[in-house]
């Protein structure tokens, strides 16, 4: 569907040369004029009535509870219809009653405008979808636009991937005790009054026992191919040593087993005997994989481990835990495992997300074959 877009409600203000600026379309037909910055122009919100803002914190709790959403995905969908419904009352809608298909077309033509990504708009139009139902299921609203509203497909770009030989060079690559700063070593574990020759003595064992840790995150996530969300919720009783297996609580908190492979399942259970106690603090709780001061391991530092033992590999191009993801899924169907049992491994939905790797499959075969081919 074509977008249609709606001009922003305004008061005439005064432009640099004293002359009066032009009204909108909105403002002339009679709609509520809303204040205007008159550092850039732009249309200041106002706080939403409580029509709108209490449909908006049901639809929040309804996520969190009644989806299983997780909270990033949440946080996302309700900023999106904040933004609907911020928009909706700046062009004169008192109440989600009045939402229609062009006020929602309207906004995401702004978005569009703004320069906001496909896959941006492609959320947007999602959440739009999802609100507009939740509130005509519960008789807020009398007709629901959302299924008269396009499907806007964001464009989806191949995964970056590291090549067999590159991820071996990662993985076997002398590994040092990382002193960046990034965790404090002596923070919890020395004391403060130490003398810093005492203190860097104390401080050394614990630098072994991050290695350990960063060399069974490496492992694990590239054997696995878990997101970093799943590796740092893992607890100790999700490891399954005898069948070399995780238990996995994945997006929509659906439950998975996922494989792992020897030489993962040796670095986690080396983690696991020789270095997490020496971290280990009655903050732990069951975390398998915990940071420096013995809270469970921050998603930030994980990814943090991971750019840093890729930089310390050389000339491997540098990607995150996500692009580990990547690889893990795209190697797993290059050594002939089939699309459904990846789907599994990977916790998809849908087929049609794990099928982006045998894109990224065939494009490295006819990399290679371009490459090794006489007549290529």
């Amino acid at each position: 569907d074509t977008a249609q877009t709606e001009g922003v409600h305004s008061r005439p203000v005064p432009d640099a040369g004293g002359k009066p600026a032009t009204r909108s379309p909105g403002a002339a037909a009679g709609r509520p004029a809303s204040p205007v910055s008159r550092a850039n122009n732009e249309p200041v919100a106002e706080p939403m009535p409580d029509t709108l803002r209490e449909p908006l914190v049901a639809f929040e709790r309804h996520l969190a509870a009644g989806r299983g959403l997780s909270p990033h995905t949440v946080r996302a969908y309700v900023g999106d219809i904040r933004s609907l419904l911020e928009h909706s009352h700046t062009c004169g809608l008192e109440g989600v009653a009045e939402l229609d298909i062009s006020v929602i077309r309207a906004w995401l033509a702004t978005a569009h405008a703004a320069g906001h990504s496909r896959a941006t708009i492609a959320r947007r139009a999602a959440a739009a979808r999802a609100f507009t139902a939740f509130v005509h299921e519960r008789g807020l609203l009398d007709r629901d636009p959302g299924p008269l509203l396009g499907t806007a497909k964001a464009g989806r770009r191949l995964p970056q991937v590291l090549a067999v030989d590159q991820m071996r060079t990662v993985l076997e690559a002398r590994h040092r005790p990382a002193w960046d700063g990034a965790e404090d070593l002596t923070g919890s574990h020395a004391s403060s009054d130490s003398p810093a020759a005492q203190r860097e003595s104390e401080a050394a064992p614990l630098a072994a026992a991050l290695v350990l840790r960063d060399t069974a995150v490496m492992e694990l996530l590239y054997a696995t191919g878990i997101r970093v969300s799943e590796l740092c919720g893992l607890d100790l009783d999700d490891i399954d040593a005898a069948r070399r297996s995780i238990r996995v609580l994945g997006k929509g908190s659906k439950e998975r087993v996922v494989p792992v492979g020897i030489p993962a399942a040796r670095a986690v259970d080396r983690w696991r005997t020789e270095g997490r106690g020496l971290l280990a603090t009655d903050a732990s709780g069951p975390a398998l994989f915990v940071g420096a001061r013995g809270g469970r391991l921050d998603q930030r530092i994980a990814r943090r481990v991971v750019h840093a033992r890729i930089a310390a590999a050389g000339s491997v191009p540098d990607t995150g835990p996500h692009g580990l993801r990547h690889t893990a899924a795209t190697h797993l169907l290059e050594g002939g495992a089939d699309l459904r049992s990846v789907q599994e491994i990977l916790g998809h939905a849908s087929l049609g997300t794990t099928q982006i790797y045998t894109h990224v499959s065939i494009e490295r075969l006819v990399s290679a074959y371009q490459q090794a081919h006489p007549r290529a």
